[in-house]
């Protein structure tokens, strides 16, 4: 029988900014519980239509390199496609096939094998600072370099390999443009800034510094920044790279050991499942923006039941005051009997009718463990 996956990011509200993958990771993060937006802060030029890319591979294929440099798997494999889109994937591994072909780490070795290619050269740390201290080691001067980038551009190595004399050929399978709704990353910076988002995801650098730069433009990063420094706002980046916009910034964000979309989620999910929950008679409850999770079951509480929790939860086991209970219910009432109301049906839903205690004459606060 098949394990049932946990429910740790249940009432998480988690905003997605990618544009490419996008759909993979929100659904991952769905399955743990999350409620997701999502807001791209760039958009993509995809390679089947990209001229540039096209022409590129025409050029080396008239006057080809000695040296290939394979950034990432997604990129070569994409490359491949959009030459066979146009009758030069035979011609282009071909090509391929006599010249020295470096790679970024596993997932671009992958890419090249399952063309027919073999890797001479794999970086197994995946980045491109390992590659570019091997090859200028060896020395390029007088070399002819092509080098195979993603959206986020060369990383330093273009500009590397041309100062110490090599003749460098890019070639950028996806190109980053505008985002597909200005208006949706605006309002997602918004929403951020108000408090409204758990957590914000991150899997490119150029999205990261587009997202900040939509934050700026509203005037809201420096309350951004408050609330990740006050651990109320997590920020996760799919690696350090994608992280240094983020740092730069004066955030410091949640990043995987391994670059890859798996290793996010389970970060992400390691991080809530860590956090101390409040220790109440009815067990151990968590209070996101989104839903509040009780003895791990997920509360069927309405938005105005969800604020008075939160409110109970923020104060630790210490008496709110009936004012404070009326003041995170819809409306102006001054009516203490609506506070009552409020706090029978929260006790109805918690299914635990000692987890919020009357105080006579003052309010009520949560029942914590170590007091009952």
């Amino acid at each position: 029988m098949t394990e049932p996956i946990d429910q740790t990011l249940a009432g998480c509200v988690v905003l997605v900014t990618a544009d490419r993958r996008a759909g993979e990771l929100s659904a991952a993060l769905t399955r743990r519980g999350a409620t997701i937006r999502h807001a791209p802060a760039l958009g993509m030029i995809p390679h089947t239509d990209d001229a540039a890319l096209l022409e590129g591979t025409r050029v080396l294929l008239a006057d080809p390199p000695d040296t290939v440099v394979v950034t990432t798997g997604i990129g070569f494999r994409g490359w491949i496609e959009a030459a066979d889109a146009v009758g030069l994937a035979e011609d282009l591994v071909d090509m391929l096939r006599g010249t020295r072909i470096v790679a970024r780490g596993p997932k671009a070795r992958g890419a090249i094998q399952a063309a027919g290619l073999t890797a001479d050269w794999v970086a197994e740390s995946e980045t491109s600072a390992e590659i570019a201290e091997v090859l200028l080691d060896e020395g390029v001067a007088g070399r002819d370099i092509a080098v195979q980038h993603h959206g986020a551009g060369s990383d330093g190595l273009d500009e590397a390999f041309r100062a110490a004399g090599a003749r460098v050929r890019s070639l950028v399978v996806y190109r980053w443009g505008p985002p597909p709704d200005p208006a949706v990353v605006d309002a997602s910076v918004r929403s951020v800034a108000a408090g409204e988002v758990d957590a914000v995801v991150f899997t490119s650098a150029p999205g990261s510094t587009a997202w900040l730069a939509a934050a700026d433009a509203a005037g809201v990063t420096e309350t951004i920044v408050r609330l990740c420094a006050r651990g109320n706002l997590v920020m996760a980046a799919v690696g350090p790279v994608t992280a240094r916009p983020l740092v730069e910034r004066g955030i410091d964000p949640l990043v995987p050991d391994r670059g890859r979309l798996g290793s996010l989620v389970r970060a992400i999910v390691a991080h809530y499942g860590g956090l101390q929950a409040l220790a109440t008679v009815a067990g151990p409850l968590q209070v996101h923006r989104g839903a509040a999770v009780l003895d791990g079951r997920v509360l069927p509480l309405t938005p105005s039941g969800l604020e008075v929790l939160r409110v109970l939860a923020a104060a630790r086991g210490a008496v709110v005051p009936r004012e404070q209970v009326l003041a995170a219910l819809p409306g102006d009432s001054t009516d203490t009997h609506a506070a009552e109301v409020a706090i029978a049906r929260l006790r109805d839903a918690a299914g635990h009718r000692g987890l919020i205690r009357t105080v006579v004459k003052r309010g009520y606060r949560l029942e914590l463990e170590q007091e009952a």
